[in-house]
């Protein structure tokens, strides 16, 4: 299941990718906009930029941008930073990880389809793909 922070994370980079050209967007725009609470969205942004996502400068004309495109970020490596691994099962999370079932487990290959089929499913779609014409997104 992808919890609230993955799922905001996605609503916030949604938000700069629609007002990309206006410079930094504060994050208590972002806040308003979204109706998330502005502490909580502290949380999700420092997630945002540590890891490369986000580009965030503080003091007056401060705020939040994206450091690249909204073409250029997949919904797969979004939520992948900010829930960790979309693997079900742990032999396929963990490349360390040394099964003793792996070499005749029956289940591994449905796992390794599924996994196959959501990590194809997430990173087969851009930011982008989620912007659009149409209201904004509050049900993600």
């Amino acid at each position: 299941m992808i919890s609230t922070k993955g799922r905001y994370a996605l609503r916030v980079m949604i938000d700069l990718a629609e007002h990309e050209g206006e410079g930094n967007i504060p994050l208590k725009s972002i806040a308003d906009r979204q109706d998330i609470s502005k502490k909580y969205l502290e949380i999700i942004v420092k997630e945002l930029v540590r890891g490369g996502l986000l580009s965030g400068v503080s003091g007056k004309g401060g705020g939040y941008s994206l450091n690249r495109k909204a073409e250029d970020y997949t919904v797969g490596e979004i939520i992948e930073l900010m829930e960790g691994t979309l693997a079900p099962v742990a032999c396929l999370a963990e490349k360390d990880y040394n099964c003793p079932r792996a070499d005749f487990c029956q289940t591994l290959p449905m796992w390794k389809e599924y996994h196959q089929m959501v990590h194809d499913f997430f990173y087969s779609r851009k930011l982008s793909d989620l912007l659009g014409d149409r209201d904004p997104i509050y049900y993600i």
